[in-house]
């Protein structure tokens, strides 16, 4: 089995878990729309720019951003540093979700932690994160 699905099974076991715990707590998203969501950054972030960090055309992020806004979970806003250009923000709504998946994260961390040990789940963090170095664009 070649790496890149070696490291694609865990992550998909990972989004579908927390996904579960996320919808279960009453978020109503869609996995589509999550991914969008979890891009934004603290201050906000264009359109364009999420459909680039979500790997989508302008006009899908566009069509999960209205339906994200529509479910109170983010907001459209003006830029400050363009007055043309608007801003996605995420709302309080959809900050509650944030406790549910990283609790969720927490304990899917130390269930593959008590499986593959302490010292292997270390050294599989410090090597992604040295991967990260040259594979993150968004670093």
């Amino acid at each position: 089995m070649n790496i890149g699905l070696l490291l694609y099974i865990p992550y998909r076991d990972l989004e579908n878990r927390i996904m579960a715990a996320v919808t279960g707590a009453g978020f109503d998203v869609t996995l589509a729309q999550a991914r969008v969501l979890q891009r934004i950054g603290p201050d906000g972030t264009r359109l364009t720019e999420l459909a680039e960090a979500a790997q989508v055309t302008k006009q899908t992020a566009g069509f999960l951003v209205d339906q994200l806004e529509k479910l109170g979970y983010v907001e459209r806003v003006p830029d400050p540093t363009d007055g043309r250009a608007r801003l996605v923000r995420v709302t309080e709504k959809a900050k509650g979700a944030t406790p549910v998946a990283e609790a969720e994260i927490a304990r899917i961390e130390a269930e593959w932690e008590q499986h593959i040990g302490k010292r292997r789940m270390a050294q599989l963090r410090e090597a992604l994160e040295k991967l990260g170095e040259i594979t993150d664009p968004y670093r």
